[in-house]
Order: C-alpha cells, then structure tokens, then sequence
C-alpha cells in the first residue's frame, strides 16, 4: 500500500537525517542526532496544518481568489472557503516527480499547468540536500508560458527546539515591521514597527503567552546575506532557520487557533512575498517568458553555547 504522502525519500549526512514526500514536495521529518528539528507528519498520515509542505506559485492568502494581472482579471478556487480566500498556492497536494536521489540530496519537479484563474505554466523544482550546516532547501520556477507570470514562493515548517510548549523558549527573529491583519480573514490591513510593542523579537527573550500568526519584514542580514531565526529551549537545545535575500519575508504561526496543535512547536515560514502580493505588488516577481527564479532556506541544529 501506498502511504497518505505516497514515495519517502529518505537522505542523511553526518548526524542530519530528513524525509521529504511525493506529495507536495514535503519535508515530512528533519533530525539531527536523532533529535526532531521538525514537528511533521507520521510516514501513515497526510499532512495537517501545511506541515513541511511548499507554497508555490504563492504563500500565504489571495483575497478573494481574485486579481489583476498585465489588465486581465482572474479568479482562483477558494481553497481557503472559510475565509474566502484561496490560500498557499496550487501545488500541495500534487504527485511531485524525482529527478535525482543521492545520500544527502533529493531533487523533485513538478510542471504546473495553465488553469482556471493561473493561465501560467511553470515548470517548478525543489532541492533537498544535507551537510554539515543542516538542510539547504532551494524552490525554483521557470516561465514555460509566452507571457510574463506572476509568482511568490514559501514554505511551511513547524520548528522544534526542544521539549514543548513554546511558551519555555527563547525566541530571535531579526525583524523590525511586522504585517498587521483583520482577525476575520487573516489579510493583511497594514504594517508597524515592531519598536515598543510585544512583537519585538530582535533580542532573545522567552515567548511566553505571546500570540504569532504574523508575517515580519524589513529583516537583518549578516555579511552572507542571510536572516536567521533562532529558537533555544531551556535545555540547551535549538534549532536556527535561514533565508537568503530573495526570502524578504518570514510568517511566525503559534497555532493557538489549532487545539490539538497549538504552542506545540512554531512555524516559520520563508516567503518572497506577502499576503496577498497578487493584489498589492509588494515584492511580486513578474516572471518573464523563460526566466528562472531561485530563492534558498534551511534549517540547522543549535545549542545555547553556539
């Protein structure tokens, strides 16, 4: 029989060790030294909550499902009906194809077709490779159509520093703007600096009771040009994700709206756009008639002397 997420493939390096899935293209497990760095999935369940799962040709919400794009109007299913929103793009729950397995490294595509509401086809790519710097993850989209496409990319990890519930770490997120978003439909009303308010992350403090379903920006790059998120449980463990330049933005998600889940671990999800970027521009990438876009993250194991 065939699992909920169908093939597993299963790389390792050093003391890292993940599973990423046919179905979406999912980084379903993350280890090192045998300790979770990843709240996923089990190999017999499919995913809950966008675990692990990639956001693409959009992260996050598109109000409506509907958008003006080069004077043509278009309108996506609601995969968000609730809310009335289509949400995290069009390719979760699709048969990825391998391309290359090696011990340390996967490589899976996936050709989205023009449809209803995205008229665009691309041919998608996800890599996968471990080293001795943890999981190096790079999501990339080629325009295979005869017009300019609009296109974000994201991903959906729920990070484990240790033992939960968040509440008990320490918490860094190199943000100062944070989006704000109506209660209602989680799209975003406008942005603030973080300065003077709750949501300042900049400096390790605990997470405590705070609340995160927000979306920060304006991060703070070190030389490499890398923004970094990092999360240390009292223990002494922890757990650091990274994002290259072209990753402007990172959505922090408790999950307390999530019972069974909630405070368990937290989300924090590379974006290169925000929500709702079909309708507002903001950082929107126009994909030319054959034009490659990369965009890289990645996860590493951390303990408080690091």
């Amino acid at each position: 029989m065939l699992a909920p997420s169908g093939q597993q493939f299963h790389i390792s390096s050093g003391d890292y060790a993940a599973v990423v899935t046919e179905s979406g293209g999912a980084l379903r497990a993350l280890s090192h030294g045998g300790r979770p760095l990843l709240d996923g999935f089990a190999e017999d369940a499919a995913a809950s909550g966008g675990r692990g799962q990639l956001l693409m040709p959009w992260p996050n919400r598109i109000r409506d499902g509907r958008y003006l794009f080069e004077g043509r109007s278009q309108q996506l299913a609601l995969s968000e009906p609730a809310r009335r929103n289509a949400s995290h793009g069009l390719v979760r729950w699709v048969a990825w194809s391998l391309v290359a397995h090696r011990p340390d490294h996967v490589t899976l595509t996936y050709r989205l077709m023009s449809q209803t509401g995205y008229p665009w086809t691309l041919d998608l790519e996800v890599g996968y490779a471990l080293g001795a710097d943890g999981l190096t993850v790079t999501q990339t989209a080629t325009n295979r159509s005869e017009a300019v496409a609009p296109y974000a990319s994201g991903a959906h990890p729920y990070l484990l520093a240790g033992a939960g519930p968040v509440d008990r770490w320490t918490v860094e997120v190199p943000a100062s703007v944070r989006v704000l978003s109506d209660a209602e439909r989680l799209l975003p009303t406008g942005t603030e600096d973080v300065e003077g308010t709750p949501y300042d992350l900049r400096a390790p403090r605990l997470l405590g009771d705070l609340v995160l379903d927000h979306a920060y920006g304006a991060l703070d790059r070190g030389a490499d040009g890398r923004a970094t998120v990092r999360l240390l449980a009292p223990e002494g463990t922890g757990v650091e994700l990274w994002v290259d330049e072209r990753h402007p933005w990172l959505m922090l998600y408790t999950a307390d709206d999530v019972p069974a889940t909630a405070r368990h671990s937290l989300a924090v999800e590379p974006m290169t756009a925000p929500a709702d970027a079909y309708n507002s521009g903001v950082d929107l990438v126009r994909l030319e008639p054959g034009e490659r876009f990369s965009a890289s993250w990645g996860i590493r194991a951390v303990g408080a002397g690091d």
